[in-house]
């Protein structure tokens, strides 16, 4: 396969999974709105929306003081923000537009109709009484567009790089949203662990899809150690990092025929730190930092399949 077909692969999946993951950041933000607390906390939660897609710098320079208005506007339909909504929608159609010859007829019509909804999205009315209905919608749509590849693709090594666009996408958001909600509800250390408002926790569960698989698990009292016990360590839910790693690992042996590539060992070192980890030592020695270094793994491990692939990093 061509190093720039594997490239738009996936980065065709992987903004696809970037518009997404900023319609459950901003939704679950708009959540949080509806929670009575002081003018400080919620300026505090949209901060660690923008702390999560990396725009701080760019918003202030743009935008100054940070609002849920200004805020949804950037990262819904800004066309200047190549984070916004609007720009991964277009990235993602654009990648797939190059693949024609590569992608499922289902597939190019699933991710062109989409992009043809959303290009002339009035701005207003989304931020008028529409915001939370369109959040929804372009979750459906990827939700969507993935069903469709998932089933009409053949699973071949460019089916491979769809995976692990998705998979790595949705590892590196995963960890951000923990670790930025995590310093927002529990500002303090001493708070890890402690009684936090239900419904903050409930929203942050609710912005992964995982606000019913928590209870299954673990009954009715939502914990911070058991929600970061979740979204990290459990291979059942979708969302953790254990689980996008499963996918990262198995798509790169599929690639990777068991040829020594950097890229992965990087994966299997990362996975079995999860895989094999202790949730109280990770506790134990930070939350924070464990996340950071999380993400920062995954950015590594992501220019690293460039380089072996690609060629273009």
């Amino acid at each position: 396969m061509l190093g720039r077909t594997a490239d738009s692969l996936y980065w065709m999946a992987r903004y696809a999974e970037r518009a997404e993951n900023v319609a459950r950041m901003l939704d679950v933000g708009l959540r949080m709105g509806l929670i009575p607390s002081s003018p400080e906390t919620q300026v505090s939660a949209w901060h660690s929306t923008l702390e999560i897609a990396g725009v701080n710098e760019d918003y202030e320079n743009r935008y100054g003081a940070v609002d849920q208005e200004n805020v949804v506007r950037y990262m819904s339909v800004d066309w200047d923000n190549p984070s916004s909504i609007w720009s991964c929608l277009r990235a993602s159609r654009e990648n797939a537009r190059a693949l024609r010859g590569t992608i499922t007829t289902e597939m190019w019509e699933a991710v062109n109709a989409t992009w043809l909804d959303f290009r002339d999205i009035d701005g207003n009315v989304l931020l008028g009484t529409g915001s939370r209905q369109f959040f929804d919608l372009v979750k459906e749509r990827a939700n969507l567009f993935r069903g469709v590849t998932n089933s009409t693709m053949l699973q071949d090594d460019g089916y491979a790089f769809v995976r692990l666009g998705y998979a790595l996408e949705r590892a590196g958001n995963t960890a951000r949203l923990l670790d930025s909600k995590y310093h927002v509800l529990l500002p303090s250390v001493e708070d890890v662990g402690g009684a936090v408002d239900y419904y903050q926790w409930g929203a942050l569960l609710r912005s992964v899809s995982a606000f019913r698989a928590y209870h299954k698990i673990y009954s009715n009292v939502i914990e911070p150690a058991r929600v970061a016990e979740l979204l990290i360590m459990r291979p059942d839910m979708p969302r953790s990092l254990r689980s996008c790693l499963n996918e990262t690992c198995s798509a790169l042996d599929l690639l990777c025929m068991g040829r020594p590539y950097e890229c992965r060992r990087l994966a299997g070192e990362l996975h079995a730190d999860i895989a094999y980890g202790r949730m109280s030592e990770i506790l134990g020695r930070g939350l924070h930092e464990f996340l950071t270094e999380a993400v920062e793994r995954c950015t590594a491990l992501g220019t690293q399949l460039q380089r072996d692939f690609m060629m273009l990093a």
